[in-house]
């Protein structure tokens, strides 16, 4: 038989947070007229924070035999959760917004507190999704380089291909990074018709050159060149031999300039003669029916609702179309035990 006192443990821990007799390490967070200091024990912190035992072997003892930390990234709220969660192994936050929720987890990432991070992840996914999705951009910028946070990214990129439009039609789209937009681009289960992903692609790729004309008309071959330059990474992920031929000539001959030669001369071919083999690399078809295009413009009013979630992405088992090429593409409270 054996019994845990868990609760008076935490209850005497967190006690300790305002002993001013034996601490040994002072924190000082968040910046000028907010700037506080807090007073804790090594001995907690070390065995509590892997960042925090690395911290505290680099840093100098003063005369009086106490390190300090300096964190003015982590705000006097967000540490005082922090420190309650090391000592006690409580966190409370009913009463606490979800932009400050979302602080917290970025911090106690920072600080190498992966329980504490993970339970918060999860808590914003299955509690604050409406709210995840209302600041897409943000998040989805700052975690996108991240090697942590793989179930919001998960979270996004299930939203990035089932509703792609969100993002794509969102005004915040020109602020999208060149590297995150890659990544939505190699998708091949992005919902959404292939001329509209070249319309997104050339709409965000103008918004990064400011400079160029508003009328194509005016563009020299000094602004053609600009523009194919920013978008060099982007260009090659588009599935340009699914566009019906009459968009080709429509909305792609108008920027053909910004296309390799032999793509351009090869689109030409394939739509006079199909069943001749191409030079240039094909990449399969994207995964959806039309049907679901339908659907997608339907849920796109309702999907901002509080509750809702998005929807599954049917297989489609349409054949791919017969081209041939010469190369092949690839509670609010929680208790931490």
């Amino acid at each position: 038989m054996s019994f845990k006192f868990f609760d008076k443990l935490s209850q005497d821990f967190s006690e300790l947070l305002n002993d001013k007799k034996d601490y040994n390490v002072i924190i000082e967070v968040d910046k000028e007229e907010n700037k506080k200091s807090f007073t804790a024990h090594s001995v907690v912190l070390r065995h509590r924070s892997s960042y925090f035992d690395k911290e505290l072997e680099n840093a100098t003892t003063n005369e009086n035999h106490i390190k300090t930390i300096i964190k003015p990234n982590i705000s006097v709220q967000i540490f005082e959760i922090i420190l309650k969660y090391i000592y006690g192994g409580i966190v409370d936050i009913e009463n606490t917004d979800t932009k400050t929720v979302y602080e917290l987890m970025v911090n106690a990432d920072e600080l190498e507190l992966n329980e504490l991070s993970k339970k918060i992840e999860n808590y914003l996914i299955e509690s604050k999704a409406s709210w995840l999705r209302t600041n897409f951009f943000p998040i989805y910028h700052s975690i996108f380089d991240s090697n942590e946070f793989k179930g919001l990214k998960s979270y996004y990129n299930d939203i990035i291909a089932k509703h792609p439009n969100l993002i794509f039609e969102s005004r915040d789209f020109a602020s999208l990074q060149e590297t995150a937009l890659i990544s939505i681009l190699k998708r091949d289960d992005l919902k959404v018709e292939e001329i509209k992903i070249w319309d997104y692609v050339i709409k965000w790729g103008i918004s990064q050159n400011h400079t160029l004309p508003t009328n194509l008309e005016e563009w020299s071959k000094e602004n053609f060149q600009t523009l194919r330059i920013t978008l060099q990474q982007c260009l090659p992920l588009i599935r340009y031999f699914y566009i019906p031929g009459e968009y080709i000539w429509e909305k792609i001959r108008p920027y053909r300039q910004i296309l390799e030669e032999q793509l351009w001369d090869d689109l030409t071919q394939y739509f006079m003669f199909p069943d001749k083999p191409v030079k240039s690399l094909v990449l399969p078809k994207r995964i959806f029916s039309t049907s679901e295009l339908v659907k997608e413009n339907g849920l796109l009013s309702t999907i901002t609702s509080k509750k809702a979630t998005p929807e599954s992405v049917p297989k489609s088992n349409e054949s791919l179309p017969a081209i041939t090429s010469n190369k092949r593409a690839r509670t609010n409270t929680f208790i931490m035990n």
